[in-house]
């Protein structure tokens, strides 16, 4: 026992109970990060949703979210920021592992070299309208991810995703008419819609569900140059 300015001091217990589990956690942990990440976006979505759905409570989710996030980090493919509202998101879900470029075009660029980008939706230029001409480059995540308010940040890879059961897709287009006209037209063509940003006389959209860049739908919807530009999944 020890004694600090005449005063007996108890010596910390070690709980062997909890440290077993920690010792547990870790061993568990080290072996997934040891499996690696060569699952698609597809497959990592569908599996994270049913850890969600086990989840006890809301806290219980959040930890897990964050957990998967910097295992995706560790294992998965590199990440480039672009944007202030992509670096705390990034930051958040990720950790501090993915690397700031100077503008979402460096960010594009890194995409096109292998690497994943998450983006700010918000930019002086629309960024997402070069996705267009660009097909190679999708969307495959939105951030943040849940139906509660409009993702600030989209995470652009070379490869596509498929509908994962919950999703929703993005969807450019220069039609000038006002973003209410344009939600009532694409309901007319059978889509639930919500704009999302407009800079560059181009328009960002956000579809309810998964739709196809083919869907025979979208030929009708307002604009000369429009398009999907990829879809990202709800949790």
């Amino acid at each position: 026992m020890a004694r600090k300015h005449g005063a007996l001091l108890e010596e910390p217990r070690v709980d062997t109970d909890r440290l077993k589990l920690d010792h547990a956690l870790i061993e568990a942990l080290t072996a997934r990060l040891a499996v690696g990440q060569d699952a698609s976006p597809d497959e990592l979505t569908l599996a994270l949703r049913a850890l969600l759905a086990e989840a006890d409570d809301v806290h219980q989710a959040a930890m897990l979210r964050a957990l998967w996030g910097r295992i995706e980090a560790r294992a998965g493919t590199a990440l480039v920021v672009a944007g202030a509202a992509a670096q705390l998101l990034a930051a958040d879900r990720f950790g501090l592992s993915a690397r700031a470029v100077a503008d979402p075009d460096a960010a594009l660029a890194q995409v096109a070299a292998g690497a994943h980008a998450l983006i700010d939706v918000a930019s002086a230029r629309p960024w997402w309208g070069k996705l267009l001409a660009r097909p190679e480059l999708r969307v495959i995540a939105a951030l943040p991810d849940d139906r509660h308010g409009l993702p600030a940040a989209l995470r652009v890879a070379a490869a596509p995703t498929g509908p994962t059961g919950d999703d929703r897709t993005f969807w450019v287009t220069d039609a000038r008419l006002p973003d209410a006209r344009i939600v009532e037209a694409l309901a007319a063509c059978g889509f639930v819609a919500r704009p999302l940003a407009a800079a560059g006389g181009l328009k960002l959209f956000m579809l309810a569900g998964y739709v196809q860049a083919e869907d025979g739908r979208l030929p009708a919807a307002p604009g000369a140059l429009k398009g999907v530009i990829g879809a990202a999944p709800l949790f």
